[in-house]
């Protein structure tokens, strides 16, 4: 009898925070200022995203106004690396640099990476349903067992690949509303959805340091 054993997952945790509706307004309030005072505004491109750390501001977790929020997401941090059977205990924590980003109409954030960091975050302070989404991506691609199968338009015009799942999936479309928080690894490759009619998306991302805080035989 055939068996499929699948291995090395990608763990994505999700929760969601709440904040008061005033609180809100002051941290939107903020972000909007902070957009109108960029300093690198050549940077941004038509159809992308406005981001606070091309722009400026990148040390939100250091602003009085964000200090609750980011002190729930630090609870949030724990849980997700409780749920990987890490000994949080052991290491110490450090939000990096942290930053909003504002998106209207079509524009999107293009797929990248975090390669300073350990873990990413994006938090939805302001989604609407119809909203882009964030897109995680598979670059390692385990069960690619032809070079460009998962990618190949002439693959999928062909039909070759009958239905698309966890198993021969190049990326994931992943849902939220206003209120989640997303925590995953920065190594891994994300962005937003092309062409979706934003009506003005507001999140923030950060991104973690993890450091060890006793390193004698350890490697």
């Amino acid at each position: 009898m055939q068996k499929i054993f699948n291995f090395f997952p990608l763990s994505i945790y999700k929760s969601s925070i709440s904040l008061l509706e005033s609180e809100k307004k002051t941290l939107i309030r903020d972000i909007y200022k902070m957009e109108k005072n960029s300093q690198n505004i050549d940077f941004k491109t038509k159809n992308s995203a406005w981001t606070g750390d091309t722009q400026g501001f990148e040390f939100l977790h250091n602003n009085a106004n964000f200090e609750k929020l980011f002190k729930e997401i630090y609870k949030c941090v724990i849980e997700y690396l409780e749920s990987l059977d890490i000994d949080h205990s052991q290491i110490n924590i450090f939000y990096q640099r942290s930053w909003g980003t504002i998106s209207r109409n079509g524009e999107n954030i293009a797929k990248h990476k975090h390669a300073q960091s350990h873990i990413s975050f994006a938090y939805y302070l302001k989604k609407k349903k119809d909203d882009s989404k964030i897109i995680f991506y598979d670059e390692n691609k385990q069960n690619e067992i032809i070079p460009g199968l998962l990618d190949s338009l002439t693959v999928l015009n062909k039909g070759l690949i009958k239905k698309r799942g966890i198993l021969n999936s190049p990326a994931i479309i992943f849902d939220t509303k206003e209120d989640d928080l997303v925590i995953f690894p920065s190594k891994i490759s994300h962005g937003t959805q092309q062409g979706l009619a934003n009506d003005e998306r507001i999140s923030i991302s950060s991104d973690i340091v993890l450091l060890a805080k006793e390193s004698k035989n350890l490697e």
